[in-house]
């Protein structure tokens, strides 16, 4: 059964003539005729009885048009609702940030997108980046943006932009005068081997900016000095200010932190760190295309 069956039936029901009733469907007597035959064959159950020259309704066939009046009833508000998402581009949208990351992108990226998409209501989610991955398996949000690495095979990412990992020291620290200047960088290059008993602060582990310091720390044979902890960028690039030790940093948070004085900024790695920042979602997930025009958006502001 589908629903040209329904159709059909409804018709021969409305004129109670197969002639008339094919004249509407745009269809031959003969077409309509034989439809009916194998319907009811099918059904095993009479729906019309002839009458002369009409078709009068049995039992059952007062029944099926009850319910296929309902059903396509309910296909016509169906196709006329999503005609009414797709033209006001109506619907929801679960977006999960960093929190750090989301105090500065939300509100130059939100306003653009509401003023495109004033229907689609938007549900912000903030949460240390380690969490962001359970959270898009989970269902618990649809989109998320962090830098790379994605670790679950369930999450896939669309790359939207490169960011530098950069080194922060005390600019009283002696070290400073170690950094290099190479060609193609825009700062000065550090050996992380001149810090080796400096004392740091770490992001938590989990968190993306710690994974990759800790793979730099690997590459360089060394066990890093870690006098603190935290998740909270801004304090990490304030304690290095106050000659409490060095941290690492991405240069786009750097554009968001109030001006750091008696800092100084170092590119480390072969010739400097490289990271990606990237939109995840769930692997084989459907993104609306309201969703999609966000990454563009947080593209554009990236």
């Amino acid at each position: 059964m589908d629903f040209k069956d329904l159709t059909y039936v409804l018709a021969i029901a409305k004129y109670q003539n197969i002639t008339k009733a094919a004249d509407s469907l745009f269809v031959t007597q003969p077409t309509l005729t034989k439809f009916l035959q194998r319907f009811e064959s099918e059904l095993g159950q009479k729906l019309f009885r002839k009458l002369g020259h009409r078709f009068v309704l049995t039992y059952a066939g007062e029944r099926y048009v009850k319910k296929a009046t309902e059903i396509l009833n309910l296909k016509k508000e169906l196709d006329q609702e999503m005609g009414d998402i797709i033209k006001n581009n109506q619907g929801s949208l679960k977006i999960a940030f960093p929190v750090m990351r989301g105090t500065y992108m939300l509100p130059c990226t939100l306003p653009v997108f509401n003023s495109l998409y004033p229907n689609v209501r938007l549900n912000i989610l903030e949460a240390d980046s380690s969490s962001l991955e359970n959270m898009l398996i989970s269902g618990e949000a649809d989109l998320a943006f962090f830098n790379l690495p994605v670790k679950s095979p369930d999450v896939d990412y669309e790359i939207i932009g490169h960011e530098e990992l950069l080194l922060l020291v005390p600019s009283q620290n002696p070290v400073v005068s170690r950094g290099v200047e190479k060609e193609g960088l825009n700062y000065p290059w550090m050996d992380l081997r001149f810090l080796e008993k400096e004392p740091f602060i770490m992001q938590i582990p989990g968190q993306r900016t710690r994974h990759v310091a800790d793979q730099l720390f690997k590459e360089y044979h060394m066990e890093p000095n870690i006098k603190l902890q935290t998740s909270n960028i801004t304090a990490e690039a304030a304690l290095v200010s106050k000659g409490y030790g060095c941290c690492f940093v991405t240069e786009s948070h750097l554009r968001h932190i109030k001006p750091l004085d008696n800092v100084s900024f170092f590119s480390v790695g072969s010739p400097r760190t490289v990271v990606d920042f990237v939109a995840a979602f769930r692997r084989g997930s459907y993104l609306p295309y309201h969703a999609r025009e966000y990454i563009t958006i947080v593209k554009d502001f990236t």
